[in-house]
């Protein structure tokens, strides 16, 4: 695989500003060749679902694609959680933070219980508070509704298999269903050796969000049901909530195409390697303080506010995380960042940023 020639700047704000992979533009091209049936009947969309239910070893999975990972979230919660449950969350998940009350909306009114953890891992003992609390007096209380978790989560960190048993067999405890927000899965899978099913199904997930558009695609993602009796619900709020595509072919012919030959994997694993670079470079720099474990392609840390000027002044595209914290002040203050590394992140890329860090 070509990797297509880049500016001179450092590119580290988000996998989401990253270019498609050349496989998947050429997957589209094909795809646009002649006629197909609409909405999902096209012939791409059988492919998906059987390249999904060999790789997670899942015969009976069902798949249906969207274009966002919003939509795959808050589509497979609102499934999952009646309206006057709750939704078990960590406190920085991406449906708590980013997702404009979307999955509050969709389920037409659940609301979410915030649990603590380090590196936006939820922590077991958080969990089993939160479960062993609610609903005191019954009738007039948020019953308990669906444990949520996020693998690679938004500070870059992933849970193993082991971990993720654990936290849905204390939600199964009292009968509640499980989703994966897996907007980053395959650099989860990458980072943890493990096999597909055993980070969703064989662990205890029932719906998984099978994302694409962070590891090079045009923008798709995949809601793999493993429990087919929930597929015609999920079929019916798709279309409900106006994200079932007529020209369902291009969504399908990217994933498609994301999936053949371990295309997802080998992405994931050039972003991966980038940001394993950054990390190990950022710790030997005795300048900066990594803040979260960087398993994933996203790394958190913190140096001077001046060496950070001069990053930005030298083309580092990088967010101050969080965001609000000021470029003007004493150079010597500590600002901490987010930098985000993507299938195309480049040695060079890595190495410069590392060097203006070195001063």
């Amino acid at each position: 695989m070509t990797i297509p020639l880049r500016d001179p700047d450092m590119h580290f704000a988000s996998d989401n500003a990253g270019p498609a992979a050349p496989e998947i533009i050429e997957a589209v091209v094909r795809a646009n060749s002649g006629y197909a049936s609409s909405y999902g009947a096209d012939g791409f969309a059988a492919e998906v679902q059987d390249k999904i239910r060999t790789i997670f070893a899942a015969p009976d999975a069902v798949v249906y694609l969207v274009a966002t990972g919003t939509a795959a979230n808050c589509l497979g919660l609102a499934t999952l959680c009646p309206p006057w449950s709750t939704i078990y969350c960590h406190r920085e998940s991406h449906i708590e933070m980013d997702e404009c009350a979307g999955p509050e909306f969709y389920t037409g009114g659940a609301k979410l219980t915030l649990l603590d953890g380090n590196d936006a891992k939820v922590r077991l003992d958080s969990l089993e508070t939160a479960l062993d609390s609610a609903a005191p007096v019954g009738v007039h209380n948020v019953q308990r509704g669906v444990l949520s978790l996020t693998n690679a989560t938004e500070c870059g960190a992933v849970y193993s298999p082991q971990e993720i048993a654990a936290l849905t067999g204390a939600a199964r405890h009292y009968g509640l269903p499980c989703h994966m927000d897996g907007a980053r899965f395959a650099n989860a899978q990458i980072a943890t050796r493990s096999h597909a099913a055993d980070l969703s199904w064989r662990s205890g997930i029932d719906i998984l969000s099978f994302g694409g558009t962070k590891n090079g695609l045009l923008g798709v993602e995949a809601v793999i049901l493993f429990d087919p009796a929930r597929a015609w619900e999920f079929e019916l709020r798709r279309k409900r909530g106006g994200h079932l595509f007529s020209k369902h072919r291009y969504l399908s012919a990217q994933m498609s195409a994301y999936l053949e030959n371990d295309l997802w994997l080998r992405l994931a694993r050039r972003a991966n390697a980038a940001a394993k670079r950054l990390s190990t470079g950022m710790a030997a720099n005795p300048s900066v303080k990594i803040n979260h474990q960087p398993d994933a392609n996203m790394v958190f840390a913190s140096w001077p506010r001046e060496i950070h000027r001069q990053a930005f002044e030298a083309g580092a595209r990088y967010y101050l995380w969080p965001p609000n914290q000021p470029l003007e002040g004493n150079g010597e203050e500590m600002l901490s960042a987010r930098l985000v590394c993507n299938w195309t992140t480049s040695d060079a890329e890595v190495d410069s940023l590392l060097e203006i860090l070195a001063g």
